[in-house]
């Protein structure tokens, strides 16, 4: 969840990497009692997400400039269209624009591309989720983009639920979980034992001759992982909704709709959290009174 700690300390280090000194620029160039308005405007189409944290980049550095008529989270815009009115001392704003650019401008791109993904699905029962292939440092704010843009969020961390690999299997011993389906069944039967009731254990194949011995060690959802379609099809009805069943692997905007047409329950993507491309957002209309 991004809360408003969060969001404050990764600002608060934000701006102290791009002003550990302060901002020699508008020192030199901007009078102390200088007042500036401005507006976050969109210079493309997309879904706006970060809000508070641009209110928190401009408030940070100088709490006299106030940040008004801010559009919500998850409000598609077009370009042009004006997203919050900034107004304050010129030199607070002008030392805290880049740093309100850069979130704001990844995060609505994360928001954007996930809606993007969700529209291509729609219709067909299937989410769309996140997966932790985050930047370090920056998992709240993309995951909180993702839920802004109508998907869902996997995992927050390693700490919320089992999810067995291959990796994890062979550190058990089971070097061919194809071939090996008694030993697969056994490992995980004991990780069950090792857990709450109430953890989830998801199971990571990619054969469907792995499926039938994980079912029977009584999981919570299989992550079909680079299955073709056909696969996938055939996966859905072995499986036949007694578990939660995720399609997984280099999935993009031109394949979403038909592995959704499958029957999976989840779709995970990666590439919403680690393939996207910054929006064109900027401050426009600015009017300087000295």
């Amino acid at each position: 969840m991004l809360t408003h700690d969060t969001i404050t300390t990764a600002v608060s280090a934000a701006l102290r990497e791009d002003a550990p000194w302060g901002d020699i620029t508008v020192q030199a160039a901007i009078p102390e009692d200088a007042r500036i308005r401005t507006a976050l405007t969109a210079r493309e189409p997309g879904v706006f997400s970060g809000g508070e944290v641009v209110r928190a980049a401009f408030t940070l550095t100088d709490p006299r400039i106030t940040v008004s008529e801010l559009v919500a989270d998850g409000t598609r815009f077009q370009a042009g269209d004006q997203l919050a009115v900034i107004e304050g001392p010129a030199r607070g704003v002008l030392t805290a624009e880049r740093i309100a650019l850069n979130f704001s401008q990844r995060m609505s791109a994360v928001a954007t591309l996930t809606a993007a993904y969700v529209d291509a699905v729609a219709g067909t029962g299937a989410r769309i989720v996140d997966t932790r292939k985050t930047t370090p440092g920056l998992r709240a704010f993309e995951k909180h983009s993702v839920r802004v843009g109508g998907g869902h969020n996997h995992r927050y961390s390693l700490s919320d639920a089992v999810m067995v690999k291959d990796n994890h299997l062979a550190a058990l011993g089971v070097s061919d979980p194809t071939s090996d389906g008694p030993a697969v069944t056994a490992a995980l039967r004991t990780i069950r034992e090792r857990v709450g009731h109430t953890t989830c254990i998801i199971v990571e194949v990619d054969r469907l001759e792995q499926i039938q011995p994980v079912l029977d060690a009584g999981v919570n959802s299989i992550l079909l992982d680079n299955f073709s379609l056909e696969d996938l099809r055939a996966a859905v009805r072995l499986i036949d909704h007694r578990v939660v069943v995720e399609a997984s692997g280099n999935v993009s905007l031109e394949t979403v709709a038909d592995i959704a047409a499958t029957g999976v329950d989840v779709i995970s993507v990666g590439k919403l959290t680690h393939s996207y491309c910054s929006l064109d957002l900027g401050l426009d209309e600015l009017t300087l009174d000295a």
